[in-house]
């Protein structure tokens, strides 16, 4: 079995930023993993594109089968250009590992669908792509969510706990011996949704938000919803953000600062309750989030955590680059996937293999 793997990881999100793309090398040495991220990029998606994904979920079922096809093919150049634009040849990569993007999460009914086919991702680039990470585990009973906290427990085992603030803000660390990891609230979801009202396609630094006032009664209506009331294993979907979420700041009469304001109140509020209830020492953030100053300034108030940014490229690609690790405990044929953060019913090997294999020679 190799020890050595050269992978590029996708990661398509919620937050519709674009596809991130992070070539990594991880290295299993005294049965410890190391990882580098070499080179890594993001490709924005068009408006055409944003536009199409944000509203997939009600479109045809002829409609929903080409944008899984088209996606893969899109995916799959984006991968040649960014090889080209870092001087990679079919050699230097392994394989291709690729979240997707998620159209469908309902695991309370078995349903997670993440599309950009992979044997198109493969046609494009001609190399072996792993994908289709969730469905295994939902299919065993469990939440297909989040996936990424086996990469912190093997990646980046030194802190306390990962914070993750991406379309959604979610958290994993170890609780009696075992890791633990949920879903926390939306985040940039609902933070670029308003900042959108504006013409802008995020708030940066939070500085919008930080100009409005946090709107009590609105604040209130938020921290009540069900979800956070429930205990984890849990996990969100754009479905209960557009059903649940989105329509109590819909409701309100608020402009859209004082809107910002308390979002970025309750996202702070909700984070600093999970890390306040279990006693977390310390934080570790990555996530586009992490670069909201004002998001991180109001959750340093609320909690003594030691709230801890990471380096711009970690926080920016670290999905990327978990995915990437994903896929070489799938090809090694190692759990992926922890029972523990998901509730199914056992730890599980999740990921589908498109495309040739390459012969995969062990390491000297």
């Amino acid at each position: 079995m190799k020890d050595i793997y050269n992978v590029i990881g996708l990661m398509s999100g919620t937050s519709l930023d674009g596809l991130d793309l992070a070539y990594c090398r991880f290295e299993f040495l005294a049965g410890k993993w190391t990882y580098k991220i070499l080179s890594a990029d993001t490709y924005e998606y068009s408006d055409d594109w944003r536009q199409r994904l944000s509203t997939l979920e009600n479109a045809t079922a002829l409609d929903y089968a080409r944008a899984n096809a088209e996606l893969g093919h899109y995916f799959g150049k984006c991968v040649r250009n960014f090889m080209a634009a870092n001087a990679l040849n079919a050699a230097d990569v392994d394989f291709i590992s690729s979240h997707g993007h998620t159209i469908f999460h309902q695991p309370e009914i078995g349903l997670t669908t993440q599309i950009a086919d992979s044997n198109a991702i493969s046609a494009v680039t001609g190399l072996p792509v792993v994908a289709d990470f969730r469905t295994l585990d939902v299919a065993l009973g469990g939440q297909g969510a989040p996936l990424v906290p086996i990469g912190d427990r093997l990646l980046f085992g030194d802190y306390n706990s990962c914070l993750n603030l991406g379309g959604i803000a979610n958290i994993s660390f170890t609780k009696n011996g075992k890791r633990v990891a949920f879903d926390i609230s939306p985040c940039n979801m609902i933070l670029n949704h308003l900042s959108g009202k504006m013409g802008k396609a995020y708030d940066k630094d939070g500085m919008l938000a930080k100009t409005g006032n946090c709107n009590e009664a609105l604040l209130k209506v938020l921290n009540e919803l069900e979800y956070y009331k429930m205990p984890y294993p849990k996990s969100l979907g754009k479905e209960w953000f557009v059903g649940k979420f989105r329509p109590c700041f819909e409701k309100s009469s608020c402009d859209v600062p004082d809107l910002l304001a308390t979002a970025t109140e309750h996202i702070a509020e909700q984070i600093a309750k999970v890390l306040n209830d279990n006693a977390l020492m310390s934080v570790f953030v990555t996530g586009g989030g992490a670069f909201n100053t004002f998001l991180i300034h109001t959750l340093h108030q609320k909690t003594d955590c030691r709230v801890e940014v990471a380096n711009k490229l970690i926080v920016n690609y670290k999905e990327a680059m978990i995915f990437a690790f994903l896929g070489v405990l799938r090809m090694r044929g190692e759990a992926n996937c922890l029972s523990s953060v998901t509730g199914a019913s056992n730890d599980n090997c999740g990921g589908i293999v498109s495309g040739l294999i390459k012969p995969m020679q062990t390491s000297d």
